[in-house]
């Protein structure tokens, strides 16, 4: 009697591992592809860099974002950030609607950044409008993406000369030389 009720037992057991290897469990617990919800999305501090209301310099503003898995996500958010404005003192850089369409980073640290055309059409502005404009889209990406070492722009897929005339954009603008 003991030996079968060993024997059944091993059976049993055998029997849910076969169905248990069969059947794996699914759902988002066990694949670890849950949807992030608002109790378990993690956030992170971000820089974010304006115009000084002197309109000569960058000022710095942290925030806080939900973190973001692609490196399209991050660049998004940072540039739709920007594209909000400052929460205070800071003066938006950016022409209204910029928005990112696509970002590609080689192995050498090397961003094209493909812009929305609201970049470059909303451009009103002389040589310092200009240079903050791209100094706080470039400024902001290297402070929170350290694996950024130049940035490359571009709007609509197309390459461009300048936004204004004044600063060249048709090759790419080094993280570090920007103050």
């Amino acid at each position: 009697m003991r030996r079968l009720l060993i024997g059944a037992l091993v059976i049993a057991v055998l029997a849910w591992a076969a169905w248990r290897w069969m059947h794996p469990p699914s759902g988002p617990a066990a694949t670890g592809d849950s949807k992030p919800d608002s109790v378990s999305t993690g956030f992170k501090a971000v820089r974010l860099y304006f115009a000084a209301p002197s309109g000569d310099s960058l000022i710095g503003e942290s925030r806080e974002l939900a973190e973001a898995q692609s490196l399209h996500e991050r660049v998004a958010a940072l540039v739709g950030e920007l594209d909000r404005g400052s929460s205070g003192s800071g003066l938006a850089a950016l022409p209204a609607g910029t928005s990112v369409l696509r970002v590609y980073l080689d192995d050498r640290g090397l961003m094209t950044l493909d812009l929305s055309r609201a970049f470059q059409q909303g451009f009103h502005g002389g040589s310092s409008a200009e240079y903050l404009a791209t100094a706080s889209l470039v400024r902001t990406i290297g402070a929170n993406l350290p694996e950024v070492k130049r940035v490359l722009l571009v709007c609509g897929g197309a390459p461009i000369a300048s936004l204004g005339g004044h600063l060249p954009l048709d090759r790419p603008i080094e993280v570090s030389e920007l103050p």
